[in-house]
C-alpha cells in the first residue's frame, strides 16, 4: 500500500528565483515607470520637480523598488498559496465529505468510502483513503490483536499526514518573514528620508527646500510601502494559516472516526 501525497507549491529553487524576479520587476517599474521624464518638471527625474504621485514615489529613493519587489512577491507567494491550499482541500466542501465518510465507515461501505476519497481529492481525502485503507488491511488479519490493528490504522494515518503537512505550511515563512522585513525596509528609508530632510534644513542661511521636500517624500513614500507590504503579508500569512488548521482538524477529526469505528466494531 503505497501513501499518495498532493502536489503543489514552489520548489525551493524556483522559491528562490521568484524572489529575485519580483524584485527585478519593482525596479523595472521604478526605472522605468515611476522614474519616467512625464513625471517630472522638465523632464529630469534626478533634479525635476514630481508633478504627480508616480514622481513621488520615484523621490522615494533606492529603497522603493526594493519594497516594491517584496510586495510583488508577497502577492506571488499568496497566489501560489491560494492555488496549492484550495487544491489541498479538494474538489467538495470538506465538512460535506468528512459527513458521508463517516457515515460510510459507520455502514463499513469502506469501498464506498475509498471511492469517494478518489472523488473528493485532495490531502484531506488522501489521509482518509490511507486510513480506511489500512481498516480493510488489518480488521480481518488473524495474525494481529486489536490493540496492534489500532496502531496499526494510526500509523498509517500519521505517515499519510506527515506526508501532507509540509506542503501545505509550504512557503508561508516566505510571507511571515515579508511581514517583519516589509516594514523594517521602510523604515530604513524612512529614516535615510528624515536624515535627508534635517540636513537640507541645517544649512547655513535659507534651506534648500528642493532637498528637504526630497526628503520628506523619501520619508513618507517608504513608509507608506513598507506598511502596505507588511499588512498584505499579515492578512495573508493569518488567512492561509486558518486554511491550513481547519483541514489539519477535518484530518484529525475523520481519523478519530475511523480508529473509533474499528474500536467499536469488535473486530
Amino acid at each position: 500500500m503505497s501513501n499518495k501525497k498532493t502536489s503543489g507549491g514552489f520548489p525551493l529553487i524556483v522559491s528562490f528565483f521568484a524572489i529575485v524576479i519580483c524584485i527585478g520587476i519593482g525596479i523595472f517599474i521604478y526605472k522605468g515607470i515611476l522614474g519616467s521624464a512625464s513625471n517630472f518638471e522638465g523632464g529630469d527625474p534626478e533634479k525635476g520637480h514630481p508633478h504627480n504621485i508616480l514622481g513621488t514615489m520615484y523621490k522615494g529613493g533606492f529603497i522603493v523598488p526594493i519594497l516594491i519587489g517584496f510586495f510583488l512577491t508577497v502577492l506571488t507567494f499568496a497566489v501560489e498559496r491560494f492555488i496549492t491550499i484550495q487544491k489541498a482541500t479538494g474538489r467538495g466542501k470538506t465538512d460535506k465529505f468528512i459527513s458521508k465518510i463517516k457515515a460510510l465507515i459507520a455502514s463499513h461501505d469502506f469501498d464506498a468510502a475509498i471511492a469517494e476519497c478518489d472523488k473528493q481529492k485532495g490531502s484531506l481525502a488522501n489521509v482518509v483513503h490511507e486510513g480506511i485503507a489500512k481498516y480493510k488491511f488489518v480488521q480481518n488479519d488473524a495474525n494481529m490483536d486489536k490493540e496492534a490493528k489500532v496502531h496499526a490504522i494510526q500509523k498509517a494515518l500519521e505517515e499519510a499526514t506527515a506526508l501532507e503537512l509540509p506542503m501545505l505550511s509550504k512557503n508561508m515563512v516566505v510571507i511571515s518573514t515579508l511581514a517583519s522585513i516589509g516594514t523594517l525596509a521602510g523604515l530604513i528609508g524612512t529614516v535615510l528620508g528624515m536624515i535627508r530632510a534635517f540636513a537640507a534644513l541645517a544649512n547655513a542661511g535659507a534651506p534648500d527646500t528642493s532637498a528637504l521636500a526630497t526628503g520628506i517624500s523619501e520619508a513618507l513614500v517608504n513608509t507608506l510601502v513598507g506598511i502596505l507590504t507588511s499588512a498584505f503579508a499579515i492578512i495573508f500569512y493569518n488567512f492561509f494559516s486558518n486554511r491550513v488548521d481547519q483541514i489539519t482538524y477535518a484530518m484529525d477529526e475523520a481519523g478519530f472516526s475511523i480508529i473509533q469505528e474499528f474500536q467499536s466494531s469488535g473486530k
